[in-house]
This record gives structure tokens, C-alpha cells and sequence, in this order.
């Protein structure tokens, strides 16, 4: 099944922006006031000479501390390499602008796994004059260390490690330090299966790895093994529970009565029909 990259990125910094703004633009930070913020509704534009519609990602209404004016800061995930990406954040940029009038920042992630020197720029030039510079800022996230993040107290931090730079030897300490994050940042269980489940999406560790990730919790100290062991306990019964409701789901689509499927799954009906719903 393919993975919806903009949706669970979209989901992420809707959930923390100020987080995310905090992290990669520290000086985008001081200006903003966080007290005023609000995510409007999806923007869809049709290309009429590709054919095709592009939906933006994300839009946040907000201010400017001090200021009356309303600014947009409008986010962009790029899973994907497109040489042509410089040109839509531009287009999107000034239809965005025709529509609402406000001052847009605009800001691209780009989440692939490959690492380029992505442009932020998109230029229009003749040799006789200069006609158009625009600017974008971006996050580049395989070009980060992913050590260089296990220290802050971030929830975005904590999830964008798996798509950082990191090495296939390093995927056990990677998860190690996801969940060592993630007990320090003592979030609500919504937020914290939000993050797990983005993390999970990118980094799923082999049986081996997962016996190995074991084995260096177990060497943590107590007060802190204790609480990582909890959480991994909690997730992998959350995923026997999902699988578990799949296979369930599967039978019913298939015309299984809801007592067959307990006779085969040794649940009790009742159980069946809880995962049914």
C-alpha cells in the first residue's frame, strides 16, 4: 500500500507548528504570535497545460508580533525529486497571494531520501534585465544528523529522525533515542501515538533489530529502562490489536458470520464484534 507522505506530514505540523518553526527557523520564531493561528482550508490548482491539480499542503493564518497585519505561512512537503518544484512554489505563491492579499511565507520540506542541492530560489532573467528573483525557505532533512536532534525536547524533532541522515547500522540507536525522546516529552497519548506511528512509518525495525533495541534498553538505567520497555510493550500490543481487527475485518467482508470468526480466532463474540465497529 503506498504512503500518503503529504497527509502524515500535513497531520504532524498541523499538530506541532509551532514546534516545527521553533526547530528549523529559530528566527522565524521570535517574529511570529503564536497566540493568533489558524489552518485554512486546502487550496486545489489545476495546471490546464500539464493537466494536472496540485493541492497545497499546508496553510496557517497567523501575525507578526506587534503588527495588525495577517500573514500566511504556507508549508510544502516534497517527497519527491521534481526539477521543476522551484517554478510550482512560485506559481502557488502568487495565486495564493492573488486570492488573499497577505504576505505569504513560503516554506518547503523536502522529505525524500535522496540527498541533492535542492534551489530555493525560481529566477526569470533576460540577458538585458532582471525580471524576477523569488525566494523560499527550506528544511532539507536528509542532509540533517539525526544525533545532532536527541537532545531537544521537540515532539517534531522526535519524529523527523526518521527521515534524517542516518546509516542502516545506526537504525537500533535511531529508535532507541526516538523512545527515549518520547518518555522525556510526556505528551497525551493522541500526540504520542501520532509520533510513533510517523516514525514507525519510515524506520520498521527487522525482528532482529527489535531483539537488539531490547537487549540496549535493558542496559539503560532503571527509572528510565522501565519507562522506554513500557512503551514499546504498549505499541506492540496496539499492532497485535490492529492486526487482529484486519483479519477479523477481512473474514466479515468475506461473509464470515461473527460466530464463525470466533470460533477460528478463539475470540468471544463478543470481542468479534467490538473490532467489528
Amino acid at each position: 500500500m503506498s504512503i500518503d507522505h503529504d497527509r502524515l506530514f500535513k497531520e504532524l505540523i498541523q499538530t506541532f507548528f509551532e514546534e516545527f518553526i521553533v526547530l528549523f527557523f529559530p528566527t522565524m520564531h521570535e517574529h511570529i504570535d503564536f497566540r493568533h493561528v489558524s489552518f485554512l482550508s486546502e487550496e486545489l490548482f489545476t495546471d490546464v497545460t500539464a493537466g494536472e491539480k496540485y493541492r497545497v499542503d499546508l496553510l496557517v493564518e497567523t501575525k507578526l508580533k506587534g503588527e495588525d497585519g495577517l500573514v500566511i505561512v504556507h508549508i510544502e512537503n516534497q517527497s519527491y525529486v521534481q526539477p521543476s518544484f522551484p517554478e510550482r512554489m512560485f506559481i502557488y505563491f502568487s495565486r495564493l497571494f492573488e486570492k488573499y492579499r497577505k504576505n505569504i511565507v513560503p516554506i518547503a520540506v523536502f522529505s525524500y531520501d535522496t540527498i541533492r542541492d535542492e534551489p530555493s530560489t525560481f529566477t526569470l532573467q533576460f540577458p538585458f534585465g532582471h525580471v524576477l528573483d523569488f525566494r523560499f525557505f527550506t528544511v532539507e532533512l536528509r542532509k540533517q544528523n539525526w544525533r545532532n536532534y536527541i537532545r531537544q525536547d521537540n515532539p517534531i524533532a522526535a519524529a523527523l529522525l526518521s527521515k534524517m541522515g542516518y546509516t542502516e547500522s545506526e537504525r537500533v540507536e535511531l529508535k532507541k533515542q526516538f523512545l527515549r525522546m518520547l518518555v522525556r516529552l510526556e505528551l497525551d497519548e493522541a500526540k504520542q501515538r501520532l509520533l510513533f506511528g510517523f516514525f514507525e512509518t519510515y524506520v520498521k525495525l527487522s525482528d532482529e533489530e527489535e531483539r537488539r533495541l531490547r537487549s540496549e534498553v535493558n542496559e539503560m538505567e532503571t527509572k528510565e529502562k522501565d519507562k522506554v520497555m513500557e512503551l514499546i510493550i504498549s505499541y506492540e500490543q496496539q499492532g497485535i490489536k490492529q492486526g487482529m481487527k484486519r483479519l477479523v475485518q477481512t473474514m466479515a467482508k468475506k461473509g464470515m458470520s461473527v460466530k464463525d470468526i470466533a470460533n477460528v480466532t478463539d475470540l468471544s463474540e463478543e470481542e468479534v464484534e467490538r473490532l467489528l465497529e
